[in-house]
């Protein structure tokens, strides 16, 4: 199933990132509502949080699409979720990982689909 379009809000922002960081971030919106279909469930609601594209479905915790200060954009769990620190133990080498809320990238190949998956289906799943 694609995804559905971007609200206004977001195509605004998406428009404005540099090429490199809006073509990760719109691969990584992709693979957000993709992981949430092959969950089965909503597509998550898309919004902006601190200027931020954010993505949550109603039993999760949200995850933002932002430039990164170790690479171009980055993905980002709430820093008292413990998204990204289980991420880490299992990827921790295969991935740029920021303290206990961030995964960096400096390009799409670095996004690893089939391995990011798991974050965000922690994020899309995630209960405290």
């Amino acid at each position: 199933m694609p995804s559905p379009a971007p609200s206004k809000q977001v195509q605004v922002v998406l428009d404005d990132m540099p090429p490199q960081m809006r073509e990760g971030a719109i691969a990584l919106r992709h693979l957000i509502y993709d992981t949430a279909a092959q969950l089965g469930q909503s597509p998550p609601q898309e919004s902006l949080k601190w200027g931020q594209p954010s993505y949550v479905s109603p039993q999760g915790t949200p995850l933002r699409i932002a430039a990164s200060k170790h690479g171009a954009f980055g993905l980002f769990a709430h820093c008292q979720s413990t998204v990204v620190s289980e991420f880490s133990q299992i990827f921790g080498n295969d991935f740029a990982i920021q303290g206990n809320r961030e995964i960096s990238f400096t390009n799409v190949a670095d996004i690893q689909p089939d391995k990011l998956k798991q974050l965000i289906v922690h994020a899309l799943t995630y209960r405290a």
